[in-house]
């Protein structure tokens, strides 16, 4: 048991030898004897947390937790996982390697993230740069306390440093109330404000006071206090760092980076093994494909609901560019298929070492989150003009005197065709409170044997890691 958490809460730092998160190399552990002695230690330190965080993502975790397991996408490949099977059917166990890996992937950063906050203060150097390095450590840790929050509701709070297997074995590692979590959570990231500057950041792989808003304001709006939301992200709407990019696909294609939408994302680079899977994934699994250099064939692991290609309203310039229900073949003929155009790196001569950036947090889901918090104040025609400027981008029509009730429903409408496979569309079902409807009507309309329980809106913690700390008690209905 003892040596098992060590693993998950490691007195380690994860290390490269560069800062830029484009850049990095294959990570190393080393212990943190001697370590953490000057600035340069804290900030390698720091790219090592990012490089954790970046797990989430590089291996489609969140694609499979926040798109597979809605109406969003189905699997299509013919011999799939059963791990992939229990998201797709929404019958996940307690041995879910996908839901495991948020799990440890989280706890591990926010480890990391404590090491660095724990022991910073003992250590001068220039203070300016000793509070960013903090800011950062608080939002990621955050930022990981907020996924295991929404996922599995009462987690463990373990902000301190071990530095002994003695220390981890008596230490409180129960479970605590959700709303503990979202305390710590609040916590970390308004002092991450006070840390980071204001000023414009060019690098949108590290966190920036903005980045910190815009997670504080979907966090108050996942709390459901709107009017906490509501100010927040109006602060990062005035602030005037972000705007739209004039051209949707440009945010889900080769070349994607520091864009002037984007708040924070992943950045990639094939060849290097620090390239993406999402090429494949998003595929079809067809063996005489031809949109790839040398003709690959994709996986179908997570391709688009017919139901979701319905979903999008005539005229809508969004659906050309992230969706298509047909492929071409070698000699180009055209095979009706299904699959995800968005993030996919057409260049790629391996389709699973892709090179677009993947987008965490956009202007866009700004300005739709703001939309929601005033309509959910019964501000209900303030927030057109948010709405609206997304459509407008999208070449549709703009809306307006719809009732608060139709208004909640167009922005779930606009929410899912804008941030398809980004991750977002389970949590905001879930959010609202609408998943299990929305849900439930699908996989009936579509003839399927399964559905969504009211224990399943959590996911269970994972088997191993019961086994390993009997205090852990597993979330009902598991």
């Amino acid at each position: 048991m003892k040596k098992r958490i060590l693993a998950i809460l490691a007195v380690t730092a994860t290390l490269s030898s560069c800062q830029d998160f484009l850049n990095l190399k294959p990570a190393y552990q080393i212990s943190d004897q001697g370590f953490y002695q000057n600035q340069n230690d804290f900030e390698t330190a720091l790219v090592g947390v990012y490089s954790t965080t970046r797990g989430l993502y590089s291996s489609s975790t969140i694609h499979y937790v926040g798109d597979l397991t809605t109406d969003n996408a189905e699997i299509q490949w013919s011999s799939p996982s059963a791990d992939e099977m229990q998201l797709d059917q929404n019958g996940v166990t307690a041995t879910n390697a996908y839901v495991r890996s948020v799990w440890n992937t989280c706890l591990y950063t926010i480890s990391q993230s404590s090491n660095i906050l724990n022991r910073i203060d003992a250590v001068t150097f220039d203070p300016i740069v000793k509070n960013r390095i903090k800011g950062e450590a608080q939002f990621l840790r955050a930022f990981s306390y907020f996924y295991l929050v929404r996922m599995f509701g009462n987690v463990p709070i373990a902000t301190q440093t071990f530095t002994s297997p003695a220390q981890v074995a008596s230490a409180d590692l129960t479970l605590k109330p959700k709303e503990e979590v979202y305390k710590l959570i609040v916590s970390d990231l308004t002092s991450a404000e006070t840390l980071l500057p204001v000023t414009a950041v060019t690098d949108k792989t590290r966190a920036s006071q903005m980045t910190v808003k815009t997670l504080l304001g979907k966090v108050y709006l996942t709390q459901k206090s709107y009017d906490l939301a509501a100010a927040k992200l109006k602060e990062v709407i005035d602030a005037k760092q972000f705007s739209l990019v004039a051209d949707y696909k440009t945010l889900s294609t080769n070349g994607n980076t520091n864009l002037p939408e984007t708040i924070l994302e992943v950045a990639y680079l094939s060849g290097q093994t620090l390239g993406n899977n999402y090429s494949a994934l998003f595929t079809p699994a067809i063996t005489s494909m031809a949109i790839f250099p040398n003709n690959s064939q994709g996986a179908g692991r997570i391709v688009p609901t017919l139901d979701l290609i319905q979903t999008y309203e005539t005229g809508d310039a969004r659906k050309a560019v992230s969706v298509s229900d047909s492929v071409t073949l070698i000699g180009g003929r055209k095979s009706y298929s299904r699959y995800g155009l968005k993030f996919v790196d057409f260049k790629a001569v391996d389709p699973g070492d892709g090179s677009v950036s993947f987008t965490v947090l956009r202007f866009a889901d700004v300005l739709l989150m703001y939309a929601e918090a005033l309509n959910e104040q019964g501000k209900t025609t303030e927030a057109f003009p948010s709405l609206n400027q997304v459509r407008q981008r999208a070449k549709l029509p703009a809306l307006a005197g719809l009732s608060q009730a139709d208004l909640r429903l167009a922005l779930e409408r606009e929410r899912r065709v804008e941030f398809l496979y980004e991750g977002h569309r389970w949590f905001d079902l879930v959010r609202t409170g609408r998943a299990q409807g929305v849900l439930n009507a699908h996989y009936a309309s579509q003839k399927l044997n399964f559905s969504v329980q009211d224990f399943e809106l959590l996911f269970p913690i994972p088997q191993a890691e019961i086994d390993l700390n009997p205090t852990l008690k597993q979330n009902p209905g598991y």
